[in-house]
């Protein structure tokens, strides 16, 4: 079994490390942890890895969030993956910081990065890791929101959260959507 496991974000220094790029976080922290790296590929850093049998394939989109969908749709085919063997982990403003829920499809919820991809991809159903990042922002001041840095108190907490988005992925590819939503979902 193949899966496609995209990380969203945005590449660039001025980039690293904020809300909007937690897809990038986790899938580094993942290759770090399998002992592999990224090559620089058409349309996204591009890694494999193999968990319990399973042949995963990382991206972290290079075309920015709001374009995220060309490179889904370019490996997705190049590799022939199924639609339901695509995960995304994104960020997501409609869930507390320290939460965080496998779905097995949705709306975008306004997310540029999810619009591109349902556009490509031929619509909402594909799985995504949805990591909380709260909505704890004035009005009128989400872009700001999503492109700052995690508050002082969230950081301590960072690498626990990414170590339980990196199990949630492993579970899914072996375990399958219904069982690790049933254990992980809160």
């Amino acid at each position: 079994m193949k899966y496609l496991i995209v990380g969203l974000g945005n590449i660039g220094h001025e980039y690293a490390d904020t809300r909007h790029n937690i897809g990038f976080m986790v899938l580094d922290e993942m290759a770090k942890k399998a002992g592999v790296t990224y090559s620089n590929l058409r349309l996204a850093y591009y890694a494999e890895m193999n968990h319990k049998g399973k042949k995963l394939f990382l991206i972290k989109p290079t075309t920015y969030m709001n374009l995220s969908g060309k490179a889904v749709n370019y490996w997705m085919h190049e590799l022939k993956i199924p639609v339901e063997n695509i995960l995304v982990i994104v960020d997501d403003l409609a869930i507390p910081f320290g939460a965080i829920r496998l779905k097995p499809k949705g709306g975008n919820a306004g997310h540029n990065g999810l619009k591109s991809i349902e556009g490509l991809v031929g619509g909402q159903n594909y799985p995504r890791l949805r990591f909380g990042i709260g909505d704890n922002f004035p009005k009128g001041r989400q872009v700001d929101y999503v492109l700052s840095g995690f508050d002082n108190d969230e950081i301590p907490e960072l690498p626990a959260l990414i170590d339980r988005s990196i199990d949630m992925i492993e579970s899914f590819v072996t375990a399958g959507m219904e069982l690790t939503m049933t254990r992980f979902n809160k």
